[in-house]
């Protein structure tokens, strides 16, 4: 399986690591396991994981300074994604907030946690709807200029919300919620497939739900002697060339099982009938 080029010039693999389930409950404080959350970041990069996504929302903080904490100083080619444009209120609890100043902190203190001069993909978390879109990129356009990002992502947009964006900055990668129980974003894919810009499904196994479903998806798994996880985020990979799923979790046999999903190949008439089964949801 090829790397995926993001932005042109950061060679990745297509199979990243997502810490927000290193984190508390609720994506909140701290993870009741910090030595276990630490072993876990270490070992995605043994196993050759160089994409780390993140956001200062999660924790908030904790996600960025685990990452730290387990590998800094990083090794070379190791990229890493963070957002900002999120406040927490507590646990499950999110408001966008997109005010140029807020951003500007948001970077700013990202860098300061992860012990960066720059940070490779900075993502939109959400689009503010009570700010211009073209005060919040801006901005975003701004500290890139000044060497602080180097490329910039959105996060949760359709494509009519991409193609305004790219109006105003050049766009690297969409971060969009999909996998095979939500395939509503099928269009933002196919955009994103055809601008060659990269495109990271989020919650890929569904919160772990489609790791315990029956039907064609287990039979698949059960005639390939593997899970049907892994088959779910091996269907993820045969959907594009741009895709670049980020399995998320605390444990480390869970991401060795995650990460051994590059390694199975589907057909198209396999991968079609996992997609048929099921229906889109909103």
């Amino acid at each position: 399986m090829a790397d995926l080029l993001l932005g042109g010039d950061l060679p990745v693999r297509r199979l990243g690591f997502g810490t927000m389930r290193l984190t508390g409950p609720g994506i909140w404080g701290e993870p009741r396991d910090s030595s276990t959350a630490l072993r876990v970041l270490r070992r995605a990069v043994e196993l050759g994981v160089n994409m780390l996504d993140t956001a200062d929302s999660y924790g908030p903080y904790v996600s960025e300074d685990l990452i730290a904490q387990a590998l800094h100083p990083y090794p070379d080619g190791l990229v890493i994604a963070t957002k900002g444009g999120f406040t927490r209120q507590g646990p499950d609890a999110w408001q966008p907030l997109g005010r140029p100043e807020y951003l500007r902190q948001c970077v700013e203190m990202s860098l300061r946690r992860l012990k960066l001069e720059r940070i490779d993909l900075y993502q939109l978390h959400r689009i503010d709807p009570q700010v211009p879109l073209a005060d919040q990129l801006g901005e975003l356009a701004t500290m890139r200029a000044e060497g602080k990002i180097r490329h910039i992502g959105l996060c949760a947009v359709e494509v009519g919300q991409i193609e305004q964006a790219r109006e105003l900055v050049e766009v690297v990668s969409v971060q969009n919620i999909y996998n095979l129980a939500r395939q509503r974003h099928r269009d933002v894919l196919r955009y994103c497939t055809r601008e060659g810009i990269a495109f990271i499904p989020f919650f890929p196994l569904q919160a772990g739900a489609l790791a315990r479903t029956d039907g064609v998806l287990q039979q698949s798994a059960a005639a390939q002697g593997v899970t049907p996880s892994q088959i779910a985020l091996a269907w993820l990979l045969h959907q594009s060339p741009m895709t670049l799923p980020i399995p998320g979790t605390s444990k480390v046999a869970h991401l060795e099982e995650n990460l051994a999903a590059a390694r199975i190949e589907l057909s198209e008439a396999e991968s079609t009938s996992l997609g048929s089964q099921w229906s889109d949801e909103p």
